[in-house]
């Protein structure tokens, strides 16, 4: 497989672990099982299957602590003023950054194109401030090199 090919399964798993996010936003009583069956549905690879659930299961179990350094991060931005879609591609985001070895600026890059597609004009802006303030410094170092 190609490295493009499976980048773009890995943007496309990103996509569905927003969209499961914010359907837990909208609905928290989801249960597990019924959103690992709908990324089924929506991801016909495994290795997409497992990255998107990866994302997602990693999200929910950290999501005090990742809202918690958002909130801290986002000046005079509480979580629940934010746009559903923004708010779960910062999350998205900032598990990737805390807990994968992705490139920082690959995580960046990937959450600004998912603002784009599922936020308003102002969303790709608004995810890149946050996460680039996220980015833990040891991050940034290691990425350069």
């Amino acid at each position: 497989m190609s490295f493009g090919k499976s980048m773009a399964h890995r943007s496309k798993a990103r996509e569905v672990a927003l969209q499961m996010l914010y359907q837990m936003d909208l609905n928290p009583q989801v249960a597990a099982h019924t959103v690992r069956a709908m990324i089924d549905e929506q991801l016909s690879d495994e290795k997409s299957r497992s990255f998107c659930w990866q994302l997602f299961a990693g999200v929910m179990e950290h999501r005090g602590q990742l809202d918690e350094r958002i909130e801290q991060t986002a000046d005079n931005w509480a979580l629940d003023r934010m746009a559903p879609a923004d708010r779960n591609a910062i999350r998205v985001g900032t598990f990737e950054l805390l807990y994968t070895d992705t490139p920082h600026r690959v995580v960046i890059d990937e959450a600004v194109e998912l603002a784009k597609k599922f936020g308003t004009a102002q969303s790709s802006q608004f995810v890149n401030g946050i996460l680039d303030k996220l980015v833990p410094e040891n991050r940034r170092a290691e990425d350069q090199g």
